[in-house]
């Protein structure tokens, strides 16, 4: 599989990273210690469903290259290696793939409506893809049992429902625009 390109891609791109880092400066909520409820993670998701797979998944791949540098650009201003070697490394991670998988069911579901594929890639994306290493890292990192970690993810599922019916919203509001800004 090869990747390429095109010059329309590349403001495309900046402006989704542009978005995520905005969405990263909504105040985060602490529901649970160390890894807090955060907007950015809507903007994750629509670079996938907007972007496609490839395109979503270097977008977020930038964004967090500029914070693993030291900008000041996760959630609650964090930046920098701890940001990724902390707790919420694995999330971080996640999101890359995330936004791979939302972009890739999407692109892979064409003949259901867009609110139906994107629901489901958003689930598979946005929460299992990202809450897997999540969890996985967070248990590592803290020393903690996996299993009270995955259970403590659960009320993360809140604000992620929340999200994903943000997500809908944002995709049927694009196609009703302008369609062709869904094309990847």
């Amino acid at each position: 599989m090869r990747f390429e390109l095109k010059l329309r891609d590349y403001p495309r791109i900046a402006i989704f990273v542009g978005l995520i880092t905005a969405l990263s400066f909504v105040p985060a909520l602490y529901l649970a210690p160390e890894v807090p409820v955060t907007a950015q993670t809507l903007g994750v998701m629509l670079a996938g469903a907007v972007l496609g797979s490839y395109r979503g998944a270097l977008a977020v791949l930038i964004y967090e290259i500029l914070a693993l540098v030291g900008l000041p650009i996760l959630a609650s201003g964090k930046g920098g290696l701890s940001a990724f070697t902390g707790p919420t490394g694995g999330y971080l991670v996640g999101f890359i793939f995330g936004a791979y998988v939302i972009g890739l069911v999407i692109e892979k579901l064409p003949k259901l409506n867009i609110a139906l594929s994107s629901i489901i890639g958003f689930i598979l994306g946005g929460i299992v893809t990202v809450y897997i290493p999540g969890i996985l890292w967070v248990s590592y990192s803290l020393g903690l049992p996996l299993i009270p970690v995955a259970q403590g993810n659960l009320v993360f599922l809140i604000g992620d429902s929340v999200k994903i019916i943000l997500a809908v919203l944002v995709l049927l509001g694009i196609k009703s625009a302008n369609p062709k800004l869904l094309e990847n």
